[in-house]
């Protein structure tokens, strides 16, 4: 017969092997996921409406995305708010990899500084990877009696305070743009917030704005159809796929440039491996033939960037952009 001492001992070894393995399950599931991931469908929240530059963009990754993932990535619109709304909800997300932000530029790096008491912040995101950058390109139109950048300067100056410029929401890139438009040529042109590309573009081409500045895919087809008319890239040089659209500079207004650009970010906290796995699979389809030909088509350059370049970028485009607002002292209802 075992004494008591003899069973008291095998008691506490077996309870105490338990809870070791116990422990030991626990520490290996999170490493046990990251070395599975992807294993369930992949939510892409674009932070505004479809038919959009940020859409574009997510939409030109997301199909071969799904292929390199072997998951389907789907995309989800959720528009409004200045982007506000689809960012704050992937800043809540798990950061477990299946819920992503396709983040347009001027959301990421102008929101904070605009708006008090935004309810996200710009790290609570990690960079994941560039999708595609886009400098923007100024359209009037068709109604508007001119022709180049001249000749429109020139009836803004003679009609002020009666022509409209769209934008694609307060504190967006073509917002700020047209501030700075408006103060290098001396102008007097009225802002119209819209909420998304899709739907500021759809009202120049009916003519109920006069003016836009935009990336190229949300205006591409139009220019290329005569439904707007295309006065200036404002860029440093030209892009290859409109070759006959000067540059600001070329038009004559030099130093005029604006980039906007599109990337996909992950929620803070999001286990590196993830970030990689996910860094590597975007930029493979962004070397795909077929998606250097659509992001030619739309006016976008790619950039093969790692995560931490992406990062790293993201981080100083929010002190640029907020050094501008702050030194122009634009607000959100401007």
């Amino acid at each position: 017969m075992k004494s008591p001492l003899k069973r008291r001992s095998f008691v506490a070894l077996a309870t105490a092997t338990t809870a070791t393995a116990a422990l030991a399950g626990t520490a290996s599931a999170p490493a046990f996921a990251q070395a599975n991931y992807p294993d369930k469908p992949i939510t892409m929240v674009v932070p505004a409406p479809p038919g959009g530059g940020t859409d574009l963009v997510a939409r030109l990754y997301s199909d071969l995305l799904s292929q390199e993932l072997g998951v389907q990535v789907i995309i989800d619109n959720k528009g409004g708010g200045n982007g506000n709304i689809g960012t704050a909800i992937v800043a809540r997300a798990k950061p477990d990899g299946y819920t992503l932000l396709m983040q347009y530029s001027a959301y990421h790096s102008a929101n904070p500084a605009l708006i008090k008491d935004l309810n996200w912040k710009p790290d609570d995101f990690v960079g994941v990877a560039m999708g595609a950058v886009a400098p923007h390109v100024i359209v009037i139109a068709k109604k508007v009696p001119a022709d180049d950048l001249k000749s429109f300067i020139a009836y803004a100056k003679a009609n002020p305070g009666k022509l409209n410029y769209a934008s694609v929401g307060a504190g967006s890139v073509p917002h700020l743009g047209g501030v700075l438009l408006n103060k290098a040529a001396g102008l007097d042109l009225v802002h119209v917030p819209y909420k998304g590309s899709g739907p500021a573009t759809a009202d120049i081409v009916a003519g109920q704005v006069e003016m836009l500045i935009v990336t190229p895919p949300a205006v591409s087809g139009h220019i290329r159809s005569g439904n707007v008319k295309a006065l200036a890239l404002a860029s440093e040089n030209r892009l290859p796929s409109f070759p006959d659209i000067p540059t600001a500079a070329e038009a004559g207004l030099p130093g005029f440039i604006l980039d906007g650009w599109f990337a996909l970010f992950a929620p803070a906290g999001t286990p590196q491996p993830i970030v990689d796995k996910l860094n590597a699979a975007m930029r493979m389809v962004g070397k795909m033939e077929a998606v250097v030909a659509r992001a030619n088509q739309l006016g976008t350059v790619l950039k093969d960037w790692p995560a931490a370049q992406m990062d790293s970028f993201a981080k100083g485009e929010v002190e640029t952009w907020g050094k501008v607002i702050r030194d122009n002292n634009i607000t959100f209802t401007e």
